[in-house]
C-alpha cells in the first residue's frame, strides 16, 4: 500500500513539475533545449542509473565547457535531473524490495531538508557556491576511487533497519536532502551509510533514488523560477536523461563500472580544481577576479 501511494504521488509530482518547468521556459523564451545538454543528460543519467551519480559528471562538463555560470550549477542540476531521477525511482521502487517504512521516512526527511536548503542556495554568494560544489566534487572523486579500490562497505542482506539505525538513517537523509540543493550528490553517501548499517546495497537503490526523486522537483520548482538557472540546459538534461535511464535499467549487469568510475574521477578532479580556484577569486597572476565570469 505504501509503495503504491509513493508511486502514484511521484507520478503526479512529475506532471506538476513538468508543467511548471514548461510554463516558465515558455515565458522566458527558453523552450529550445541546448543540443549539447541533451547529450550530457543522456550520459550523466545513464551513469546515475548505474549508481555512479549524475551531479559530479554533469558539474564537471558544465564547468569545463562553461555552459552555465557557476552560480547556476545547483539550480541547473536539481531542475535538469529531476525528471530522469523520477524515472529511475519509478523503476526501482517498483522492482526492488525494501522496507516501505524506511523508504517513506527517508524520502520525507530528504524532502524536508531540501525545502529548507533551496531558499538558501538562490541567495548564496557565487564564491560560496563555487567552494561548496568544488569540495563536493573532491569528495565524490574520493568515493568513486574508494569504490574501485574496495574501500567502501559491502553491506549486508537486510531489507530494513531498526532502532537507532533507523533514526540515524532518517536524520542523515534530511541533511543529505539539504546538501542536494547545493549541488552535492546524495547517492554515494546514502549508499555508504545504508550499507554500513547492514542494508542490502540493492535495497538501498530505491531509498536513495526515491529520496532524490521526491526532493528534486520540490526544490526544482523554486530553482526553475529563479534567475540563477539556464532553462535551455535544464530541458536538454531532462530530454536526454529519461531515455538513457530506461536503457541503463536494461544493461546494468554488463557494463565495466570500474573503468567508468576511473574516467569520471579524472574529469571530476580537474573540474573541482577549477571551481575551487574560482572560489578563491584569483586569476593565474594572483589578482582578484570578478565574482561572476562571462559564459557562453
Amino acid at each position: 500500500m505504501v509503495v503504491t501511494v509513493l508511486l502514484a504521488t511521484l507520478a503526479l509530482l512529475a506532471l506538476a513539475f513538468l508543467g511548471v518547468l514548461l510554463a516558465t521556459a515558455r515565458r522566458r523564451g527558453a523552450l529550445r533545449p541546448k543540443p549539447e545538454a541533451i547529450v550530457l543528460g543522456a550520459i550523466a543519467n545513464f551513469l546515475d542509473t548505474l549508481g555512479i551519480g549524475s551531479f559530479a559528471p554533469t558539474t564537471a562538463w558544465l564547468k569545463l565547457r562553461r555552459l552555465v555560470p557557476d552560480s547556476h550549477l545547483p539550480a541547473t542540476l536539481n531542475s535538469g535531473h529531476a525528471l530522469p531521477t523520477i524515472a529511475q525511482a519509478l523503476i526501482f521502487i517498483h522492482l526492488v524490495r525494501v522496507d516501505p517504512r524506511l523508504l517513506a521516512a527517508c524520502i520525507a526527511a530528504a524532502v524536508a531538508g531540501a525545502t529548507l536548503g533551496a531558499p538558501l542556495v538562490v541567495r548564496m554568494p557565487v564564491r560560496a557556491v563555487q567552494a561548496i560544489v568544488g569540495v563536493a566534487m573532491l569528495v565524490a572523486a574520493l568515493l568513486y576511487a574508494g569504490a574501485n579500490l574496495g574501500w567502501l562497505p559491502a553491506g549486508g542482506d537486510a531489507l530494513t533497519l531498526d532502532g537507532p539505525r533507523f533514526a540515524i538513517a532518517v536524520v542523515a537523509h534530511a541533511l543529505l536532502g539539504a546538501l542536494m540543493t547545493f549541488g552535492v550528490g546524495l547517492y554515494a553517501p546514502s549508499l555508504i551509510l545504508l550499507s554500513l548499517f547492514g542494508l542490502d546495497p540493492i535495497a538501498a537503490f530505491p531509498v536513495m533514488m526515491g529520496a532524490c526523486a521526491f526532493l528534486m522537483p520540490v526544490a526544482g520548482v523554486r530553482f526553475a523560477r529563479s534567475e540563477r538557472v539556464d532553462l535551455r540546459v535544464v530541458l536538454g538534461l531532462a530530454l536526454g536523461g529519461i531515455p538513457a535511464v530506461l536503457l541503463a535499467a536494461w544493461v546494468v549487469e554488463s557494463l565495466p563500472l570500474t573503468a567508468l568510475r576511473w574516467g569520471v574521477v579524472a574529469v571530476v578532479l580537474y573540474a573541482a580544481a577549477l571551481l575551487l580556484h574560482a572560489s578563491m577569486g584569483r586569476d593565474r597572476h594572483g589578482g582578484r577576479v570578478p565574482a561572476t565570469q562571462p559564459h557562453r
